[in-house]
């Protein structure tokens, strides 16, 4: 299958491929070996390099300060200050946690569900190491695949907390972010990002990860990142229960300014989130990133002309959101998709996001304070299993190549077939992220407890959780 996913680091001299890789410098006929480390050093390229870096600066802002925005002006004045504290130092916590063990567990290999330490505290990687990208003899600086990656790990849990905004204490959302990384996100990128590359698939084709196995398709991540938070976000704001007042007191955002300029950092990071998922500056990180333009506007234009016709007005919350669900449907199809089925996913989801937000919540009765699994896990659900349509190469996808056979060629591409895989990929990953993330959440509840007082949670969460507060009155 075309390889959508990123990969695990090449060191120098070392024999094991990144997940995701293309095929590797090798002989049409005969043994295929990796190139050796001043092979692979003469074929980096600083434009790639170049990209890669900025990618992953653009992923950071999308976490700091755009999440933060996002989240912080949709909650209440009372409670800003601890949602830009929580996402903020979640990114730092994650960050330590990634470079001492969390980039050697998802991408080395071990087993189909997790890898294993041998790059434990980066051992191994340094600046003569290398990481394969999606073309023959094309390689990046493992750091800078490092980097990228970590980024992604950073905003993952951060997204989980606009679930139960407004309502939980900040040293038990800390230890469950380190928690969850650790037994749900290291495990699902592995599983969905690892195999062992197409240099070494005649020998060891059982070293990949269990959905990369199955074949199914993830460019930047609608299982791994967004499904993964949003169900996570579900079971938690079930689990830690209702904002005080829910129902009966007005809980509007508090600044839409802030909403608006955090959402618009957002689809402007997400560029580098998508594109630069392609590990390269080439013409599929183009098509990436215009996927993601053209769906991110459709899905806003959506969601504004459901609202006229619901309420008879649009909304800039409505126009905000619909963006975010653009974004977040087209991240498992951007490297797939043509720009034209990218309008269609993104003028899909938004009524489908419209209606969970708007009418299943309120069916269901529960609080997801700011639509964390509405959005990111419906979008993402929308997204995973509509890949496996537009990547059709009949629709004008990008299909996938078959790396068991030297050189790579395009594999027969089976519609039928790969919506299926799609399904069995959102499947695990709503089950194993929604049923660890719950038990993860009871667990501290039960020991540290999840939820401030209720005089606490009146007051709001800037003066009692930090003593400080976003605004002076």
């Amino acid at each position: 299958m075309r390889m959508t996913d990123k990969l695990a680091g090449l060191s120098a001299g070392a024999a094991t491929t990144l997940a995701a890789l293309p095929a590797l410098a090798q002989e049409a006929t005969g043994p295929i070996k990796a190139p050796d480390a001043a092979a692979m050093a003469g074929m980096v390229d600083k434009g790639d390099t170049t990209w890669m870096l900025i990618s992953s600066a653009l992923v950071l802002m999308m976490a700091i300060p755009a999440l933060g925005l996002f989240y912080g002006g949709l909650v209440r004045s009372k409670n800003m200050l601890s949602v830009l504290m929580q996402v903020f130092v979640i990114v730092a916590i994650v960050a330590i946690c990634w470079v001492t063990y969390g980039y050697s567990l998802a991408f080395t290999g071990g087993s189909p569900y997790i890898g294993g330490l041998s790059k434990a505290f980066l051992a191994g990687v340094g600046t003569g190491s290398y990481a394969a990208t999606f073309s023959n003899n094309v390689y990046i600086p493992e750091y800078a695949f490092v980097i990228f990656q970590m980024t992604f790990a950073c905003i993952t849990p951060g997204l989980i907390v606009g679930a139960f905004a407004e309502r939980i204490k900040f040293w038990p959302l800390m230890i469950f972010s380190v928690l969850w990384l650790t037994i749900v996100y290291l495990p699902m990128a592995h599983m969905v990002w690892y195999w062992a590359g197409p240099d070494f698939l005649p020998d060891n084709t059982s070293d990949a990860g269990l959905l990369w196995g199955w074949g199914a398709l993830d460019f930047a991540g609608g299982t791994v990142v967004h499904i993964n938070a949003g169900i996570a976000g579900l079971m938690g704001c079930i689990a830690i229960g209702k904002r005080v007042g829910f129902g009966k007191e007005n809980m509007a955002p508090h600044s839409l300014t802030m909403t608006m300029i955090g959402a618009s950092l957002l689809w402007v990071g997400w560029f580098g989130f998508n594109a630069g998922s392609n590990l390269e500056a080439n013409g599929l990180a183009a098509l990436a990133f215009i996927n993601t333009f053209v769906a991110t506007a459709a899905a806003a234009v959506a969601w504004v002309l459901v609202e006229q016709l619901r309420h008879g007005r649009p909304s800039l919350l409505g126009a905000v959101t619909g963006a975010v669900a653009g974004l977040v449907a087209v991240t498992p199809a951007s490297g797939f998709a043509t720009p034209m089925t990218s309008i269609v996913l993104g003028l899909v989801v938004s009524p489908v996001c419209f209606f969970f937000v708007s009418v299943v919540k309120a069916k269901l009765k529960y609080d997801d304070s700011l639509d964390v699994f509405g959005v990111h896990g419906i979008g993402g659900i929308i997204g995973a299993i509509a890949t496996g349509i537009v990547a059709d190469p009949s629709l004008g996808g990008q299909g996938f190549f078959d790396y068991t056979q030297f050189p790579a060629v395009a594999g027969a591409y089976d519609m039928g077939t790969q919506v299926w895989v799609q399904i069995k990929a959102v499947a695990v990953t709503l089950v194993w992220s929604g049923g660890v993330s719950f038990l993860l959440f009871k667990v501290l509840d039960m020991t540290l407890g999840l939820r401030p007082t209720a005089d606490d949670e009146r007051q709001g969460l800037d003066q009692t959780s930090h003593g400080e507060s976003a605004y002076n009155m």
